[in-house]
């Protein structure tokens, strides 16, 4: 994945309660997620969206970036995850 060139690189998925996301700062309860094609069915958006609901109840903020956006425009990915980091520090 491109985004791990950006951003330090995972050994063991990151996990917060019992879900596993794309890349998380535990720190800032933040997830990181990067939608791909196995994202577009509807079972997968129902279950994104169960799991997103349960996170954020436990204070977990989101940001989603679409695939495509990390392969065509990697700095506009960084460029907004560093914003809202920016915003929150």
């Amino acid at each position: 994945m491109i985004l791990t060139g950006n951003v330090r690189s995972r050994s063991v998925p990151e996990a917060f309660d019992r879900y596993i996301v794309d890349f998380s700062c535990k720190d800032l309860k933040l997830a990181i997620e990067i939608d791909g094609s196995s994202h577009d069915g509807e079972e997968a958006k129902v279950n994104d969206d169960i799991r997103q609901r349960r996170l954020e109840s436990l204070g977990v903020r989101f940001l989603r970036f679409n695939d495509a956006d990390v392969k065509r425009n990697m700095e506009m990915v960084v460029d907004s995850i560093e914003h809202w980091i920016d915003d929150r520090v």
